[in-house]
């Protein structure tokens, strides 16, 4: 009985220079997730070597103890990161630094013009630090496999385009900051001016409006 011959060998795929430049996009952004994992993992180290629970780092609500030590109610604490004390809010940020540099500016990031602008020093913006914060928070959630296989496409319509459609308006929160990266300028913008007392309603004084 003859053995049957060996049969050939599949032709190999042809690479092009587009699937190399899919290939390099997919390995770049899993290794900017790597990175702010990892990240996120040191940190979370450090807080719980200093006996703080994981609640406590990302604003979560704390047990209070009693005066006997025993565990007491429910302190809440907020999540938005611009009511954390000066400590609290650098650890937040130097946290979320390698995410919005490595997976929401450089996966999601488009070219900086004056229609897209951008700022470099985007925590000193209030505006555009608490909107970065809180797409970072739900990006952790949603991008967890306990979410389900939606999360991912959920964050990205409800948190990420939202967000850099505010952010990168021509009238957001870096409309004042240069959008030239060659000659960066930084400029915060005013705000309204506060409101005034006289407007408010007075017991027993009819409203008046215009």
């Amino acid at each position: 009985m003859s053995t049957p011959p060996p049969a050939d060998p599949p032709d190999r795929p042809t690479v092009t220079p587009e699937t190399v430049a899919e290939w390099q996009a997919t390995l770049t952004r899993l290794q900017a997730e790597r990175d702010s994992l990892a990240v996120v993992a040191e940190q979370l180290a450090q807080e719980q070597d200093e006996d703080l629970s994981v609640s406590d780092l990302l604003g979560g609500a704390g047990t209070a103890e009693g005066e006997d030590g025993t565990p007491g109610e429910s302190d809440p604490v907020s999540l938005t990161v611009l009511a954390f004390d000066d400590d609290a809010l650098a650890a937040e940020v130097a946290t979320m630094v390698p995410w919005v540099d490595h997976i929401l500016l450089a996966v999601f990031g488009q070219e900086i013009t004056s229609g897209r602008p951008w700022c470099a020093r985007w925590p000193e913006h209030d505006e555009a630090l608490a909107r970065i914060h809180h797409a970072w928070l739900a990006w952790q959630e949603l991008t967890d496999s306990r979410s389900g296989a939606t999360g991912p496409s959920v964050w990205q319509r409800d948190h990420l385009e939202p967000l850099l459609l505010k952010l990168r308006a021509p009238d957001g929160p870096f409309g004042a900051c240069t959008t030239n990266p060659d000659h960066p300028h930084h400029r915060l913008l005013p705000h309204p001016p506060f409101t005034d007392p006289d407007s408010l309603p007075q017991p027993g004084v009819p409203r008046t409006s215009v």
